[in-house]
């Protein structure tokens, strides 16, 4: 089966990008084609890491959002179905929904066979509970939900755990996954050398490279976040 994944949150800060950027390497590691999109016209995370398989789109644009159904279409057919990875940029919820409303989106894609994934990046603060239970209001049964609580962004998920929206998300079918915290340092490493996760662990030493022992980590962590990510349908 193919997927549309919708990496979001809705709010700034939360790790939307770095999801992108993890479910982007898994594919690669997979050797899974996948296309990638990323509607931040100001930090374009996603594109910079991973130039090579994403590439930006106006998501306040029928015609940009048209674009990423149409990766399916165009997608050789002697090859495995693409599996495309969407960063949504804070605040394009609206737009988005509207675009998949009037365009049925959802009854297309199921036509096609292709699973739609709404990913909820959340932190452990009460806005990403709240934003949770606007998403599912928005979308009920309509597409998968991943709830992914990031935890190098809080350590507390209570009032996420606690929240009449997970309990909701669950009733949907919804999986929760863990993104465990990676050194602080080591992330700023892999940022100021703009690549992706698979050459920072693979770089060769130099002053501003990761050392022995930070690229083992990073490899810990890679391997956690995916055994997460094996039990999802991607």
């Amino acid at each position: 089966m193919s997927s549309l994944n919708f990496i979001g949150g809705e709010k700034g800060g939360v790790g939307k990008s770095v999801v992108s950027r993890l479910l982007a390497q898994y594919f690669i590691d997979k050797e899974q084609p996948f296309v990638g999109f990323d509607t931040d016209r100001s930090h374009t995370s996603f594109t910079r890491f991973y130039a090579d398989y994403a590439s930006p789109v106006v998501v306040d644009s029928y015609e940009g959002l048209d674009s990423i159904a149409s990766a399916f279409e165009t997608a050789d057919p002697t090859s495995q179905p693409p599996r495309v990875i969407v960063d949504l940029a804070a605040q394009t919820a609206a737009p988005l929904a509207r675009w998949i409303k009037d365009s049925d989106v959802f009854a297309v894609l199921a036509d096609m066979g292709i699973a739609v994934n709404f990913w909820h990046v959340a932190d452990a603060g009460k806005d990403s509970v709240d934003l949770l239970g606007r998403l599912l209001n928005t979308f009920e049964n309509g597409p998968n939900y991943v709830i992914v609580k990031n935890h190098g962004r809080g350590t507390d998920f209570s009032q996420l755990d606690n929240s009449p929206a997970l309990e909701k998300a669950l009733s949907l079918g919804a999986k929760v996954i863990n993104l465990p915290a990676l050194h602080e340092a080591s992330m700023r490493k892999i940022d100021r050398q703009n690549a992706s996760f698979w050459a920072a662990i693979h770089s060769r030493p130099d002053d501003d490279c990761l050392g022995m022992l930070e690229r083992q980590r990073v490899k810990t962590w890679l391997k956690k976040t995916y055994e997460g990510f094996d039990s999802l349908p991607l």
